[in-house]
């Protein structure tokens, strides 16, 4: 399936210029479209904070200064995205008329964000989140769990800096799992036109589940020559020997399913979706 329509959710400068990089180099390879996308915070949320023992006046201050702090984000984003697309000859159109060619718009809407993000990516081909910002804890990441667990669609972590080629080298890290094997189903147009595909896996990664040389057998039906790799835990951590294998492939995007584990368990003892996000230098698709 060909890859014709991203969505890129915008909720802030710091890492959202290459996130916008990630997205236009993705749109090149594919001729696809980009929508940005800003969920600006609705100052009526606050409003339930009356039965809080606040007093009119200081809710009333609250939705003005929530506002305020909405519109300037709002204004950054938009100023953002604005350069950016001069800056980089991107054609600004709506989606009906990117046909043969990348384009992009910018859209932005009123509401909570991970409602609103999870239900446009449903109709989009891809989602490309930007990385959770330095310090920021990645469980909060609102916007990357609602796409992962609410729209049945793939979603791209795009790195902290600008990748210089995407998916011409893919890991596929594989266990058995649903998610694993969705993860595969999302990235086979890729690995269709990549130049090399490793499938990384490991005993203490696999669940009960195929094995990876079932799935060099499936991916050979559809084309793709992978070669098959094992990888070890780093003083335990799974995730951190992943990304080393990953690492040491020269991948410039890693495939992989999402939260094998509920997420609960993941937040609260850690887990090797966690590291992953929090870790990884290089694109990740994730699904789940």
């Amino acid at each position: 399936m060909a890859i014709r329509k991203l969505l890129l959710p915008l909720t802030g400068t710091a890492a959202g210029e290459a996130a916008l990089s990630t997205a236009l180099i993705t749109a090149r390879m594919w001729n696809a479209h980009v929508t940005a996308l800003h969920v600006r915070v609705d100052s009526r949320d606050v409003a339930p904070l009356a039965g809080e023992g606040l007093s009119g006046a200081m809710i009333e201050e609250m939705m003005s200064a929530t506002e305020k702090e909405s519109s300037d984000r709002a204004h950054a984003v938009r100023a953002m995205f604005d350069r950016f697309v001069a800056e980089h000859d991107v054609p600004v159109a709506e989606p009906r008329h990117s046909v043969g060619h990348a384009t992009a718009s910018f859209a932005a809407v009123t509401g909570r964000e991970e409602d609103l993000v999870a239900q446009q990516a449903r109709l989009a081909d891809l989602t490309i989140v930007p990385h959770p910002e330095a310090g920021e804890d990645v469980s909060s990441s609102d916007a990357l769990h609602a796409v992962l667990f609410d729209s049945g669609r793939p979603v791209l972590i795009a790195p902290h800096t600008t990748p210089e080629k995407i998916a011409t080298r893919i890991c596929v890290a594989w266990n058995g799992t649903a998610e694993s094997a969705a993860a595969v189903l999302g990235a086979l147009p890729w690995m269709q036109r990549a130049e090399a595909v490793r499938v990384i896996s490991a005993e203490e990664y696999q669940r009960r589940g195929p094995a990876a040389p079932d799935l060099a057998e499936y991916l050979a039906l559809h084309g793709v020559t992978v070669e098959l790799a094992t990888f070890r835990p780093i003083d335990r951590d799974v995730g951190a020997g992943l990304l080393k294998a990953a690492y040491d492939f020269g991948a410039d995007l890693l495939a992989m399913g999402a939260y094998s584990h509920s997420r609960l368990r993941q937040l609260i003892l850690g887990g090797v979706t966690r590291h992953v996000l929090e870790h990884a230098k290089l694109p990740v698709m994730m699904n789940r």
